[in-house]
């Protein structure tokens, strides 16, 4: 089961460093847009940083749970036409 778990933490650092790299804003922003996909963005870098730390530490499954809330914040800002993408397989498209 351990190994399966590490397996699965680095799958979903994996996955969602990949979506950090690939994600970028709309142009078309207003400026209240604009601060809100800023947020979405912070939130997700700051909870891809606080789950390689608990990787790190061997807390696996809070960086499990992180990992996952990171990517839920750039799939949510996708979902709100915030941020531009066509990749299907790393976001749930509107």
């Amino acid at each position: 089961m351990e190994k399966e778990l590490i397996q699965k933490v680095q799958k979903y650092h994996d996955l969602t460093k990949k979506a950090l790299e690939e994600i970028k804003k709309f142009s078309n922003l207003n400026k209240e847009q604009e601060l809100i996909a800023d947020d979405f963005l912070s939130m997700a870098e700051n909870y891809f940083s606080d789950a390689k730390f608990f990787q790190k530490k061997g807390e696996l499954l809070t960086a499990l749970a992180a990992f996952s809330y990171a990517h839920a914040w750039l799939d949510a800002g996708v979902r709100a036409k915030l941020f531009e993408t066509k990749n299907d397989v790393l976001f749930t498209l509107p």
